[in-house]
């Protein structure tokens, strides 16, 4: 039985595109796509997940609402569609301690830089990339991890180093980012864990 993978998505879905694309070369094979949940009702990945065939649904958190409640209805909808991981590609909410420990080494995000630099909370998309370019950094890339409490703090599952060019904007050195590492290494990563927590489940049937 492979594993069944959530993605979870704010925005655009690059990287859900990536694995997407990975799994109909065959370099997932021991998880499934079963899954696409957003928190944005507007964001273009949920029309990637209906053009790649895999079911998605939204989530939306209330204005007012705590995290709590917010995470309690994800919750719902995850266990609802037995799912065993997820991945955070582009997920823009900070999940809870007590929420990840109910998916232990079961949780992975992709960030767009060379964890531990320009990472943690408020790191995120653009910021990321212009704040490697005001420090006059050389070298940036991407970090797959495992997701726990501390925003971008689980431990690293896998980078890869991008360079950064004379005349590099936050917008190009995104983009080069994303082609050179993130795309490459997120698949990877998901078929990683997704082989590891088939064997764990194997184990206990």
């Amino acid at each position: 039985m492979r594993t069944r993978i959530a993605v979870l998505v704010s925005g655009g879905g690059t990287n859900l595109q990536a694995l997407i694309d990975a799994r109909d070369r065959g370099e997932l094979p021991d998880g499934e796509l079963a899954l696409v949940v957003s928190n944005n009702a507007e964001a273009y990945a949920l029309r990637r997940a209906e053009a790649a065939g895999i079911p998605a649904a939204v989530c939306l958190r209330g204005k007012g609402e705590g995290r709590e409640a917010f995470e309690a209805r994800l919750l719902e909808i995850l266990e609802a569609n037995h799912i065993q991981m997820l991945v955070l590609a582009g997920f823009m909410a900070i999940l809870s301690a007590g929420f990840v420990a109910r998916y232990p080494d079961a949780i992975i995000n992709v960030h767009p830089s060379l964890i531990p630099s320009f990472c943690g909370e408020g790191f995120y998309g653009l910021r990321v990339h212009r704040a490697a370019l005001d420090y006059g950094v050389k070298v940036t890339g991407a970090t797959v991890h495992y997701v726990n409490e501390i925003p971008d703090g689980g431990r690293i599952i896998c980078q890869k180093a991008v360079e950064i060019k004379p005349g590099d904007t936050p917008e190009t050195l995104q983009r080069r980012v994303m082609e050179q590492a993130e795309w490459k290494l997120l698949p990877q990563a998901a078929q990683q864990v997704a082989k590891e927590l088939r064997k764990r489940s194997e184990a206990y049937v």
